[in-house]
């Protein structure tokens, strides 16, 4: 088999060097997103009780920036490809720091619930930035190599970030005195200040001229994941036998039906699904969802189940800050698997890293179901699974922004997001169900069964076992760097130079 052939490299290096500011910015960006993810989370005991409200209420902030999340990401993401990457990530930037401001200041449920929601807009930050990369790499045709590296850095920005929120969240809390207004307009201050890197540090991208809006479509689009993501949502909170919970997601899954017919006589649709049954597009979008599972299903089991007394046969027993410690290193391990994925990528292919990247995460899931007793047998399993999720967490939308054609990245991108974040909404909700079963059982009221937790373990692996398997279907030489003959043909002088 002929392989692609390489360009000179000066002009890779030319490609470096246009991306290295880029990335520079982009990773502050991420580091604030990770920040709003992670600084929340230390302080929701605090949040109840400054909110008057019950624990269980706290699930209805989550679930509401879900919602947001699933309903407006490819719509903003094709609004970026249409008008620019960067004029999308501005606005989302301040909506996100107009919510973070607004929740600093808000005592009552209902406006905290609003501005919690809205700040789910920064949700679309990760696919913006990656069309943004994209794009300047595309000029030199080195987008899908430079995307994938630069992807790959965003992650660990992202992680660090979760981190850095995560630990100083308490400890700036108690340095204020506890004063809950003054500790939450922290993350406003650093979503506001990286307003300003953006509108200063990041060049805008290259639009494709004559493109249209399909608003037909999208309202299609949004009806049919207002109507899963809705369903999956009233499951989680209500259980099982919420019939109208069942209602919601077969009318949901069903307008797909008139969406795609819709869709298939569009010139510019809002979802090109020409594109999607591609088999460099289709496997990469399922990956997604079935990785959602495990990175957006999981962790509350785990936590739970750290946290479980073993005097019911199972569990570690950890107080909080043990469970804490568990997810930094969970969290650590990601960032490591963000690291080695390029490096890999090189060394074998694209394909063959998101392959090992899945397999990888079913490893480290099937390993719980035999070593789940000692505290460094779960560490271990949780690892392993992060060093392949923090791998897949970049990569993803790397691959598709590579397969799709010129004009579509950002929705590309997006779409690997909004169907991860369908995958976790789904496995929240069954997971919730399984762990309820065999509660009767247990020692303690509160704490589900074992088989319970070895049922979620498979379903994770089983998920990125079979994610694995689809990749297959991937071309060979998918998302590779595709350069033109007439780039291959360099002066014996820039040779030279590059040597």
């Amino acid at each position: 088999m002929t392989s692609i052939p390489q360009a000179p490299r000066v002009r890779t290096s030319a490609a470096v060097g246009v991306t290295a500011g880029l990335i520079g910015f982009l990773f502050l960006v991420e580091i604030t997103s990770g920040i709003l993810q992670g600084f929340y989370v230390p302080l929701i005991p605090d949040l109840v009780r400054h909110l008057g409200i019950h624990d269980a209420d706290f699930n209805w902030f989550e679930a509401s920036q879900l919602l947001l999340a699933a309903i407006v990401v490819p719509f903003l993401a094709k609004l970026g490809d249409m008008h620019g990457h960067k004029r999308i990530l501005l606005i989302t930037t301040v909506l996100t720091a107009g919510a973070t401001w607004w929740l600093a200041f808000a005592g009552d449920f209902w406006s905290f619930l609003a501005a919690w929601t809205l700040q789910g807009f920064y949700v679309v930050w990760l696919p913006l930035e990656v069309a943004l990369i994209f794009d300047r790499g595309r000029r030199t045709n080195t987008g899908a190599s430079q995307t994938r590296r630069a992807a790959g850095l965003l992650v660990v920005a992202l992680e660090a970030g979760a981190i850095i929120g995560a630990l100083s969240a308490g400890r700036l809390f108690v340095a204020l005195g506890e004063n809950i207004t003054l500790t939450m307009m922290l993350p406003a201050i650093a979503v506001t200040l990286v307003f300003f890197a953006i509108l200063f540090g990041v060049p805008e991208s290259e639009p494709l001229a004559g493109r249209s809006l399909d608003g037909r479509g999208f309202i299609l689009l949004t009806l049919a994941l207002l109507l899963i993501t809705s369903g999956l949502t009233f499951m989680r909170l209500n259980g099982p036998g919420a019939w109208w919970a069942w209602v919601l997601i077969v009318i949901g899954i069903a307008s797909f039906i008139p969406f795609g017919r819709f869709e298939l006589k569009q010139k510019d649709p809002a979802i090109d699904l020409r594109v999607l049954r591609q088999p460099t597009m289709w496997p990469v979008m399922l990956t997604a969802g079935l990785v959602g599972i495990s990175l957006l299903g999981v962790q509350a089991p785990l936590s739970t189940f750290a946290g479980t007394d073993p005097v019911n046969g199972y569990g570690l027993g950890l107080e909080a800050t043990d469970i804490s410690t568990l997810i930094g290193a969970y969290l650590i391990s990601m960032i490591v698997g963000a690291l080695l994925f390029p490096p890999v990528s090189r060394w074998a292919s694209p394909r063959i890293a998101l392959i090992i990247a899945t397999f990888t995460v079913a490893v480290g899931y099937f390993a719980f179901i035999p070593f789940h007793q000692e505290m460094w047998q779960v560490l271990a399993n949780m690892a392993i699974a992060g060093i392949g999720t923090g791998a897949l967490v970049g990569a993803l939308p790397a691959a598709a922004a590579a397969a799709a054609p010129r004009g579509q990245t950002g929705i590309a991108a997006a779409l690997t997001n909004t169907t991860k974040t369908i995958g976790g909404s789904f496995a929240s909700a069954v997971f919730g169900v399984v762990l309820l079963a065999g509660v009767a059982t247990t020692a303690t009221a509160t704490a589900a069964s074992l088989f319970g937790y070895m049922l979620v373990w498979t379903i994770c692996g089983a998920g990125a076992l079979v994610a694995g398997v689809l990749l297959f279907f991937v071309p060979k030489l998918a998302f590779a760097d595709v350069v033109p003959d007439e780039e291959l043909v360099g002066t014996s002088e820039e040779l030279t130079a590059a040597e």
